[in-house]
């Protein structure tokens, strides 16, 4: 799992090889290109996948929304199956998986593909049942992932939604300008990613106060939301340690009353438009005497004020932002499993490709 983790500066390169033109600021997605059309033209989109898939689809629903100005919807496969969703002709649905074996994803596909809707894969295995039964899609080109819990997928997973939003979006002219900002930080992502990595010795020590805990809570907001549950879901897999995701907007709707001073709590506060309303969770946290460990931009003094420990990232567009903040939680839910004595490569009762409903 290590490896994988510090695998992403190249499998996001990968992910884009080919696909990004960085001088002319064009992507070509060449499985959906004869289809773009017919996107445009959509009633909605509907992102169907399962655990982490489902966090990336999340992860990018936002972006998706501002660049197509379509009605994007993330569904988990398990649950849009169980309420028998209605889907029409002119939707088009996303089937995210890594292996492309998921069942419940494999049965919302078939479900769609009945109603006639336009049916679009996005998976890292060439010649899986989901590559296989889609109308068309885009194979993500992380590399083979051994580890059960994934890592390297979910960022490429991001990234290729991210392509997916660029490549639509590119007749509009009023999207132009943020275009151009996103394919530039796509540009320099695999070196901020490296940048990031270098955390691991702070992280590591980081681990060391928290791997005798029993629960954790992760908090953030706007695009760091889907990090937020993505990084919980690491802990919950790697370490056995409850765990979970608060969206910082819904702290004092009841979460906010398991706030002391013993819970560890980790925040995600990034220099984006919703920073002061973060930061007003954070200062709802500090004065009752939470001790938050806060995941922060590079060179943000003021948060550093209220944080008990804090650990920095390197800035970038607020929508890519995301690939960021996860990999120093992946980092940290790697090292609390090891001081635990746990196997991070195999954790117990998970598999990893779930082929049964």
């Amino acid at each position: 799992m290590e490896k994988e983790i510090f695998e992403q500066p190249e499998s996001v390169i990968n992910t884009m090889r080919g696909r990004v033109d960085f001088d002319n600021y064009k992507v070509t997605l060449g499985g959906m290109v004869q289809y773009v059309d017919v996107i445009r033209r959509c009633r909605r989109l509907l992102l169907i996948a399962c655990g982490t898939s489902y966090h990336s689809a999340l992860a990018t629903r936002q972006l998706l929304e501002e660049l197509t100005e379509l009605p994007v919807m993330v569904e988990l496969a398990s649950d849009f199956l169980d309420r028998a969703t209605p889907i029409f002709r002119d939707d088009v649905c996303f089937f995210i998986s890594q292996s492309g074996e998921t069942a419940d994803t494999l049965n919302a596909l078939r479900y769609c593909k009945e109603r006639g809707a336009l049916c679009i894969g996005i998976t890292n295995t060439v010649g899986s049942t989901v590559s296989r039964e889609t109308k068309c899609g885009c194979h993500i080109n992380a590399g083979p992932e051994i580890g059960v819990a994934s890592t390297k997928a979910y960022t490429s997973q991001f990234l290729t939604l991210v392509m997916f939003g660029l490549m639509v979006s590119a007749d509009r002219i009023s999207k132009m300008e943020r275009r151009k900002e996103i394919i530039d930080a796509m540009k320099a992502l695999p070196e901020l990613i490296k940048e990031v990595l270098k955390v691991d010795g702070a992280i590591k020590e980081l681990a060391k106060e928290l791997y005798e805990q029993k629960s954790l809570l992760i908090l953030g907001r706007g695009y760091n939301f889907a990090t937020c549950l993505e990084g919980a879901l690491k802990v919950k897999e790697l370490t056995y340690m409850h765990s979970e995701g608060i969206m910082s907007g819904e702290l004092k709707h009841g979460p906010l009353a398991m706030v002391d001073k013993v819970l560890p709590i980790v925040m995600i506060i990034t220099k984006d438009r919703l920073y002061q309303k973060v930061m007003n969770a954070l200062h709802e946290v500090t004065a009752r005497q939470g001790r938050p460990i806060i995941l922060c931009s590079k060179g943000d003094e003021e948060v550093k004020k209220y944080a008990f420990r804090h650990v920095e990232v390197p800035a970038t567009v607020d929508c890519l932002q995301g690939i960021l903040t996860v990999i120093p939680l992946q980092l940290l839910s790697f090292h609390v499993a090891c001081l635990r004595g746990y196997d991070v490569d195999c954790p117990r009762n998970l598999a990893k490709s779930v082929t049964v409903e």
